[in-house]
Parts: C-alpha cells; structure tokens; sequence
C-alpha cells in the first residue's frame, strides 16, 4: 500500500520506512544510549538504498541502532512514482516517543511558496531585486481538503490535534489557581 502512495513525494513509502527502521532497532530504555539521529536518504527506483548520510545524532548508540536496521532492512518494494526518492527523516530512539501516522487529507493541495527575501544580494554581482511571488486569484475556490485522500485514522487526527495545541498554546490562556 505505501508503494502506491504518490502525492507529497511519497509521504507514505517514507513513513513506512521509517517506522520499519524503528521496530527493527529494538526496545529502547531511558538512560545515556537514548536519543534521536537524523538521516538524509536516497532510495532508487527499484527499492535499493543509494545513500544514508548522518545529517546530525544525539547518540552514537542511536545512530548505530539504526544504521544496523537500515542495512538489515529487507527488499524495498519500488518507489510510487518510479523517481529515486530523496528525503530526511528523524528516528527517535527514546522509550517515550514512538512517532505518529501522518495526515494525508491535504497532500493534493499545492504547498505554500516558500519565502525568499527580495533584497537577498551577494554583494559581488549586480543587485536586481526579485519580484514579489504571485497571489492567488480570490476569485478562485481554494480547496481545503483532498477529496480523493485515504481515511485518516483517528489516532492520526488526535496527534495532530495535539501537536497544533501543543505549538500554539498559550500560557496566559491557562487558568492559575490563585
């Protein structure tokens, strides 16, 4: 199922392998060896790993976990789109921590341009500032889910949920006792 998944650059193939990786580097216990590493991956089109290069870890244990997963990992089915599949994923190997399934009722909308400073310059070449990007047409319905998207589970939802209250809480919103 993950291997035809092919909107936002295979959010579930990537998923999938990353939590492969995790089952497979066994139980973790709270203590010095805990932690997280995080991995730039490049997977062919036929499923092989092309390259895993350790972007940052908090533990060498960690990292050893999981490059032993990683080279134990068994054949990959062939990625959804036929492209190699380039992405980073974080591993947290941490007793507390065990991930969350993604959310896939927004993969079909376009993502948001990204922001680039119009008066970014070198300073060697001649400056010649950038346009501003393009706004969308307000006449124009934008969608806000993804009709043709899979069911997301419901702990996928709570987590969400969660994480967004989690990021925007406020401190002044909670009531002390007084």
């Amino acid at each position: 199922m993950a291997s035809t998944y092919t909107l936002k650059n295979s959010k579930r193939y990537r998923n999938t392998w990353g939590q492969q990786v995790r089952s497979m580097m066994g139980t973790a216990v709270e203590g010095p060896d805990q932690g997280a590493v995080r991995f730039a991956i490049e997977i062919a089109p036929d499923g092989r790993l092309a390259k895993l290069q350790t972007i940052w870890s908090t533990s060498d244990k960690a990292e050893q976990l999981a490059r032993q997963a990683i080279a134990n990992l068994p054949p990959l089915p062939p990625t959804p789109t036929g492209q190699p599949l380039v992405f980073e994923k974080t591993i947290s190997f941490q007793p507390f921590d065990d991930g969350w399934p993604p959310i896939y009722k927004f993969d079909c909308l376009p993502d948001p341009p990204r922001y680039s400073n119009p008066f970014g310059w070198d300073g060697r070449s001649t400056f010649v500032p950038k346009p501003p990007p393009a706004r969308p047409d307000p006449n124009q319905p934008t969608p806000t889910e993804c009709p043709d998207a899979p069911e997301d589970s419901l702990e996928a939802e709570a987590a969400d949920m969660q994480r967004q209250f989690d990021l925007w809480e406020s401190s002044r919103l909670k009531t002390h006792p007084q």
